[in-house]
């Protein structure tokens, strides 16, 4: 309930200032030129879901879910076989995985 009201907070302050902010011309210079990259939107979007399907790959593991799923991921785990194949250290240093989905993780595995 705080952190809604803070975030209402914050929304209504930045809104505020940076509607009445106006905002100055920049100075071209030669050193300040840089070109610019365009990244297609289908590339994104194509990762995005293959992000995804992998993901909701990791969700099919017993004991894991939603968020434990994109934590794996994150960490460099991308397939089941490469959770369930890793050692407790590793698992371990995925943020939010405990001893207890570690545990249940290698009953799996067996």
């Amino acid at each position: 309930m705080i952190t809604k009201f803070l975030s209402k907070l914050k929304s209504i302050l930045f809104k505020s200032k940076t509607s009445s902010e106006i905002a100055l011309p920049k100075k071209n210079s030669l050193k300040s030129k840089k070109k610019s990259t365009k990244v297609s939107k289908t590339s994104k979007s194509k990762t995005k879901k293959d992000d995804s399907k992998k993901i909701e790959a990791l969700k099919a593991i017993p004991g894991v879910g939603a968020k434990s799923a994109e934590a794996f991921y994150k960490a460099g785990f991308k397939t089941p076989k490469a959770i369930t194949s890793a050692k407790d250290e590793e698992l371990l240093a995925v943020p939010g995985v405990g001893i207890n989905l570690v545990k249940k993780l290698k009953n799996f595995k067996s």
